[in-house]
């Protein structure tokens, strides 16, 4: 299991901050894992899988 911290996420999804953090709140994307005191990450795969969910959908409204 591989964690991604925030910069990464972003990255992967192309989302800003306030945008993973708001989607988290609408339990729209995946929670981060608290790893200390001070630092967060989320679980690679499940980020993976939120955006082949986002792909497979846009593919569903283009069929």
């Amino acid at each position: 299991m591989k964690f991604l911290r925030l910069k990464d996420v972003m990255d992967c999804t192309g989302l800003a901050r306030s945008t993973v953090y708001k989607l988290i709140e609408e339990g729209s994307f995946p929670k981060s894992v608290s790893l200390g005191a001070r630092a967060v990450a989320w679980v690679e795969s499940k980020v993976q899988e939120w955006v082949l969910s986002k792909t497979e959908e846009r593919d569903l409204r283009n069929s």
